[in-house]
């Protein structure tokens, strides 16, 4: 399973370097808003890239939970997983 949190990750850190035009390296510890300075306007281009990306919606309430890559990446395997 560590595989495709790897994967996750790795699709996250190119959907932030995306939307920030900046080279952007992630771990699940990464805090997204402290660590990687995204507002929320950067953050919901973000979601649009991994939506498109993975092929699904993700619910803006559950992302309220969300604070780190890590939780981001636990939130769209569980997503894909339904799906």
């Amino acid at each position: 399973m560590k595989a495709v949190t790897d994967l996750t990750l790795r699709e996250i850190g190119l959907a932030v370097s995306t939307v920030l035009g900046r080279t952007v390296e992630v771990a699940d510890e990464t805090h997204i808003g402290r660590d990687l300075q995204v507002d929320s306007l950067a953050l919901m281009n973000i979601i649009m890239e991994l939506e498109d990306a993975f092929d699904i919606s993700i619910p803006l309430d559950r992302l309220a939970s969300v604070e780190t890559a890590g939780d981001l990446s636990n939130l769209i395997k569980d997503l894909r997983s339904k799906g």
